[in-house]
């Protein structure tokens, strides 16, 4: 490259400490070395925040949820390009050198990031069967992006909270050219609890009707993101994707009632909030 961009790599916490030492480590090891490291913690009460100064070139207490992190972290960002991270991901080596060389020189301005799911058990195994589909779908949303597209959106929609990031990722469409990148992040889930699983998913779907509200419920994205039909069988089968499904069964059947599961704590948070208003 002739010049050598800086990447703001922006990783938002809270009550981390058992992760964010491994993600940020990946940051410092990245094979490209000219990256701004900021750090972004909801208050954490653990040592989340003496763990992440041994590292982060900038530390900053802002809440109340990771969609203001994160703007919060762009806003204080000087680098031409943003990679937003969550303390439980670690990077692939290459994976900022590919990303600057796919923008740099392939003249692409947001990318997705293969995720693989790693952690104990046979439920993680699963769940990063599951993750393999989703990656460059409407389930799927970039990471890395040009600043001057982040502004030019306004960022992250700080109403939102867990659907943000699809909602980041359309408008980010909207305007810019997105690719899919081969380096991956690894996603720690540790040892896989179900019920701990299924409370992150039902604290999320609170936030959903305000999201099919912003875009339209008949929205054919929406409907495909949220709907029964592209959630639990065309996102799986579309473009030869189901030749992986018969190839592993074992794994296909237990997505199928991982995600059963998910779509009824959906279901049952839907009911609750209808019943609210």
């Amino acid at each position: 490259m002739k010049r050598e961009p800086l990447v703001s790599v922006i990783v938002t916490t809270k009550d981390e400490e058992e992760n964010v030492e491994e993600c940020l480590r990946s940051v410092m090891n990245q094979t490209f070395k000219n990256i701004e490291l900021i750090l972004v913690d909801n208050y954490s009460k653990d040592r989340t925040v003496e763990i992440a100064k041994k590292y982060a070139d900038k530390v900053y207490l802002r809440g109340p949820e990771r969609s203001s992190q994160r703007n919060f972290g762009a806003e204080i960002s000087e680098g031409e390009y943003l990679l937003f991270l969550d303390a439980d991901m670690i990077l692939s080596p290459s994976l900022v050198e590919e990303c600057l060389r796919k923008c740099e020189f392939e003249g692409f301005d947001a990318l997705y990031i293969p995720e693989r799911v790693v952690g104990n058990g046979f439920w993680i195994e699963v769940r990063d069967f599951e993750r393999s589909f989703y990656t460059g779908t409407v389930i799927d949303a970039v990471r890395f992006v040009r600043k001057v597209v982040f502004r030019r959106i306004n960022g992250f929609d700080e109403n939102l909270v867990g659907p943000e990031d699809w909602d980041f990722d359309r408008r980010v469409r909207e305007v810019a050219k997105t690719e899919i990148i081969d380096a991956p992040l690894y996603h720690n889930e540790e040892n896989f609890d179900m019920r701990r699983y299924l409370e992150k998913k039902k604290y999320y779907a609170q936030w959903l009707n305000s999201y099919m509200e912003k875009w339209g419920a008949d929205h054919s994205e929406i409907i495909r993101q949220l709907g029964v039909w592209y959630r639990s069988i065309g996102v799986f089968v579309e473009n030869g994707k189901w030749r992986k499904l018969i190839r592993y069964p074992l794994l296909t059947v237990a997505m199928c009632y991982l995600r059963f599961r998910v779509g009824l704590a959906y279901f049952l948070t839907k009911l609750d909030v209808e019943s609210k208003n």
